[in-house]
Parts: structure tokens; sequence; C-alpha cells
């Protein structure tokens, strides 16, 4: 929910509708469909669960995350169901002795299956932190199980390109960022996820001509170093393309000799120019490109085309681009490709989707907690909720707290890693809800923004972070802890699941 506007984030309006796609019913892990079979042997589908999807560390060693892939997971949810081919193939399946892996009962009982819970979840866009949960999703046991792999498969991905280009975007300032990397990209798919997630992260534009159709991003291109390479020289290829695109001349000027394929391009401007139109600008894509950008700017400016934008490609991140600032570069826009829609030096996110709750026979909740050797992997049950501080517009502080239990005022975040460590919540804070409803009985819930309105909600969520946060080298921890009762009951858990585990110990 953007805060105080009521309005959750599901789909793009001018996105793929779940009627024309395929089915994601086996968009799965085997292992989900095989616990949903012994929980309806069991007589378990129908128990009431909470399920976190949450990630244990900031990507890229940063401060912060974006949160992206909620429109798609909507779609996912509110679409789900098994066509007959889906279910022939399940009926293929078979066991270590060649027998049915699935009852036909089981599979008969699938064909009316339907996702029925409640989703709340962080809206795209948001800044989020680790640990704290990105979505709560709360309904039948087995439904809830069964959309793990699809929903962190949709979350993952897009959460982690978001947050690459944010970086992106922080390092390049108000310069605009091109997205360059369907043809770097992780099949179709990917590019079109990578696309997708590149804009909400803050890209202005995308090269992906079908990421620009279908979510409505603005598409820029330039021409490749074939274009040049089919024509005589290089004056007679930029010729050329004046001709056939006189309004969109951005000149790659690096196929033989950048400078001198700058002043080639200066003598196309002139013809433009006598024609009526302006160059747009021209682009580097190898090379010094400090050196190169600040010999093109006065090449440029000398000839009398200050409006003229050099664009810079090859191999950017958010590092490069911070270091060519820093060496003066006199470039305009940036062409961020592979290192963007890959996810660069970082090749998942990291998501996790645990069990939480589970009903109890009286009414209330169970509180299952899993236990590991790393204190990173130990789970918070309950049926979690997160409330965001701001100091004068300014975030502060996350505090990750249970539904039933509430937020009492004036209380303290417990750092879970260790309950010594605890920052007092100021009074004159305001506070906010970041998981918001999105899906109540299966059912959307709400208005629907737009990816561009998700877009501008990333440039508002990036605002309001200091800047110590957004540094790219040792960024500073943003205080996100549990209430004071949470962090209790998570400790009394922990210590009498490590009970259980010692009692059970095998003597010797």
């Amino acid at each position: 929910m953007f805060p105080g506007t009521g309005r959750w984030y599901a789909a793009d309006m001018d996105a793929t509708t779940p009627a024309a796609a395929p089915s994601l019913f086996l968009l799965t892990d085997l292992y989900q469909l095989t616990m949903a079979y012994g929980y309806w042997r069991l007589g378990l589908a129908a128990r009431r669960a909470v399920f976190h999807l949450t990630f244990r560390q900031q990507p890229f060693g940063g401060g912060y995350a974006i949160a992206g892939g909620l429109g798609p997971a909507v779609d996912y949810l509110t679409s789900l169901q098994p066509t007959a081919a889906d279910l022939d193939y399940l009926a293929t399946l078979v066991g270590n002795d060649g027998r049915p892996l699935f009852d036909p009962a089981f599979l008969a009982w699938l064909d009316g299956c339907r996702f029925t819970g409640d989703l709340d979840a962080v809206p795209e866009g948001s800044v989020v932190f680790a640990n704290e949960p990105l979505l709560r999703v709360e309904g039948p046991l087995l439904q809830c199980q069964l959309v793990e792999t699809a929903l962190l498969n949709l979350v993952n991905f897009s959460t982690l390109v978001a947050t690459k280009a944010a970086r992106v975007r922080v390092a390049a300032g108000d310069e605009p960022v091109l997205e360059f990397g369907l043809r770097r990209a992780q099949g179709p798919d990917g590019g079109l996820t990578a696309s997708r997630a590149a804009y909400l992260g803050g890209a202005d534009a995308t090269s992906n001509v079908l990421a620009g159709h279908r979510y409505g991003i603005p598409v820029r291109g330039t021409h490749a170093h074939s274009w040049v390479m089919c024509f005589p020289d290089e004056p007679t290829a930029f010729a050329a393309y004046a001709r056939v695109l006189p309004n969109n001349c951005v000149f790659l000027v690096d196929t033989y000799d950048t400078l001198e394929g700058v002043r080639h391009a200066i003598a196309a401007a002139r013809e433009l120019r006598a024609q009526g139109h302006e160059l747009v600008g021209i682009r580097l894509d190898s090379g010094d490109l400090a050196y190169l950008s600040q010999q093109a700017r006065r090449l440029l400016d000398e000839a009398g085309f200050p409006g003229a934008k050099v664009l810079a490609s090859n191999d950017l991140d958010e590092r490069l681009i911070e270091s060519l600032h820093l060496q003066q570069a006199a470039i305009d826009l940036w062409g961020v490709g592979t290192r963007l829609v890959t996810g660069g030096e970082q090749a998942a996110l990291g998501g996790v989707y645990k069990l939480a709750a589970l009903a109890a026979p009286d009414g209330g909740w169970e509180y299952p907690l899993k236990l590991s050797e790393q204190a990173i992997k130990i789970t918070t049950p309950g049926r979690l909720g997160v409330r965001r501080f701001c100091r004068q517009g300014e975030i502060v502080a996350d505090c990750i707290y249970d539904l039933d239990l509430g937020l009492l005022p004036g209380a303290a975040l417990v750092d879970p890693r260790d309950a010594t460590r605890q920052r007092p919540l100021e009074p004159e804070l305001t506070a906010a809800e970041l998981l918001v409803p999105v899906l109540r009985a299966g059912q959307p819930v709400g208005a629907r923004p737009t990816l561009a309105e998700s877009r501008q909600h990333t440039l508002q969520q990036l605002a309001a972070l200091h800047p110590g946060v957004k540094r790219l080298a040792n960024p500073h921890e943003l205080p996100v802890g549990l209430e004071p009762r949470l962090a209790a009951r998570r400790t009394r858990l922990i210590g009498e699941a490590r009970a259980r585990v010692r009692e059970r110990r095998t003597p010797g």
C-alpha cells in the first residue's frame, strides 16, 4: 500500500491477462506436490496455516532492497488451477516401485483446487530489509504449501533486479538510465521479467520492445556496429542512417576509431540540421569512457552541438558509474545491460518461504520453529506484520511484530541476532504498516496502481532513505528488529526446541 492511498499492487493493467496466459500450475518443485498429497491423505489439507516470504541478507552488500514481483505473483495466485493436461501428466509420475505416485482421487480433488487464502504484501517499489516479511500468506495448509516455489521464483528475481536498478539509479543521479540487457538475459522470460523489474527499480527506458508493449515501458535504441560495417565507410553509414531515421539519430561512434567517429557524427549532424533535424547524440561502447566522453563533449560543443547527448554503455554497473562520476566523465545517459538484468555479481536474492503458524484445536495458533546450526536460518514464528517508523519523512527503523500480540507504544526494537542490542522508538516518530491486504479469500482487494506508479513509489522510497543507507561501500545498517514480546517468545521457543533435541539425542 502506498502510504495514504489505500491501494495495493497486483499485475499491470496492460500485462497479459491470466485467462490468456498458459497454466502455471506445474511451475513448482515435485516435493510441493508430494507434501500436498500427504496433507490430503492425512486430512490436513484444510488446516489454517501462515507462511512468510523473506530474505536473509541484503543483496549486493548494500543497505536495502526494493520489493518486486508482487504483480506477477498476484496474477499467479488468482489464476491458479490445473488443466486437464497438467493432471494427465501428474498421473504418469511413478514412485521407486513403478506404481503411480498420486492416487487418482487426489488428482480429481486437485481438479477443483483454487487459491482461496489471504495475501498481505509489501507494495512493489517499497524499500525493504533482510528478515522482514515481503509476503504473508494465510489459508489452507495445502494451498499455502503448493504455491511456495512459484512465489519464490516470481519475487526473488524481480526483487534482485529492481534492487540492482535502484543502485544504478542512485549512482546515476538525475541522468537517465536505459536498460539494454535483453540479449544477455536468461531466456525470453528472464528478459521480460528483468526489463519490468529494472523499470520498477528506476530505469527510465528499455531496449526490449516486447516489454515496452506489454508493460508500457518507454523504449529506446540506437544502431549496432553491423550497420556501420554494411557500408563502405563510417561517414556513408551515418549519412544513410540519418536519411532513414532523421528524428532518432544516436550514432555509435566506436566501430573503428572513436574520436574520428565523433567527427563523422558531427558531419552527419550538420546535414541533419540543414534538413531541419537535430542530432540526438552519440554512443560510446568501449575504451576509456571518462577520457573519450570528455573529448567527445569538447568536439560536439566546439562544432555547435551542445544539446547532443553522450550515451555510454559497455558492461556498466553502479560502481563503474560512480567511478566515472569521480573522473568527471561527460556522460549524459547510461546504457546498462548485462550486469543489471542478470544481477551482476549476485546470482540470486536467496529469499525463503517458511511456515510460521498453524491453527490450534482451541482456535488459537501453534508456532512451529525451524532450528539450524546457522543462527541466520532460525525462523521467527507468528503471524507477522511490519511497522515502519519515519522522522520528518525519512525512514529510520522497521519493527517486526506479531499481529495477535500487537505493538505497544514506546516499545523498543530487539535485534534478532543479539537480544542485548535494543533501540528505543521515540514517541514523535510517525508509523505506517508495511504489509497491506492484497487478496482476501483468493480475491483481489482494492484498486491496482500501474507499473509507472510503482516506479514512482520506488523513487519516493529512495528519497526517504538516508544517504548512508544508500552508500555503495559499507552502507549504514538501518535498524530492523523484533517487538520485545515477539522476541521473548522466539527465544523461549528456541530454548524449548533445543531442549527437545537434547532429550531425543541417542546416548553415546
